[in-house]
């Protein structure tokens, strides 16, 4: 397989756990919640719509904050694992794995700190509900760096280390 269809899998499939994971993560804490209202197909996106009138602030705080912190987890748990997954033999799989890492790592830090403002808010909406707006968009911006360092000084060169392998 050639290296630009390994990067368009890797890509794709990159988005597409990203969204099972953020947005699965919204949708089991409505439904620990008893708020699940329906899931919302848009364009290229996916929304998990709550009974919001039912829910406390603390609630909602938890709800639009638990996408941000499962995809922050799966994006740490891959980088504890990096050298597991750069030593398999499929490169497909490896493609998917460096592209779901980066995802994982910068799109929420990015999301909630620099682009809200322009997106009507989304999480952030709830999440500053439990802390003030400013803070939390300091926090994820900090935080978007960090991760940024970890994928540009230990993810990146472990993966293109093992794709020059030739494996």
């Amino acid at each position: 397989m050639s290296k630009r269809a390994r990067q368009y899998i890797g890509i794709l499939a990159a988005v597409v756990i990203y969204y099972i994971v953020h947005e699965g993560a919204h949708l089991l804490s409505a439904l620990c919640f008893g708020v699940f209202k329906q899931i919302n197909f848009m364009g290229l996106g996916v929304q998990v719509d709550v009974y919001n009138t039912r829910m406390s602030d603390l609630q909602m705080g938890i709800f639009c904050l638990a996408g941000a912190a499962a995809t922050l987890l799966a994006a740490w748990l891959l980088v504890l694992l990096c050298k597991r997954i750069c030593a398999a033999k499929s490169k497909v799989f490896r493609a998917v794995m460096w592209y779901t890492s980066l995802i994982m790592l910068l799109l929420d830090p990015l999301y909630l700190s620099l682009l809200c403002g322009f997106f009507g808010g989304g999480d952030m909406n709830g999440i500053a509900l439990l802390i003030p707006q400013a803070a939390a968009r300091i926090g994820f911006a900090l935080l978007g760096v960090v991760n940024a360092v970890v994928a540009w000084r230990y993810l990146l060169p472990e993966y293109k280390r093992s794709f020059a392998n030739g494996d």
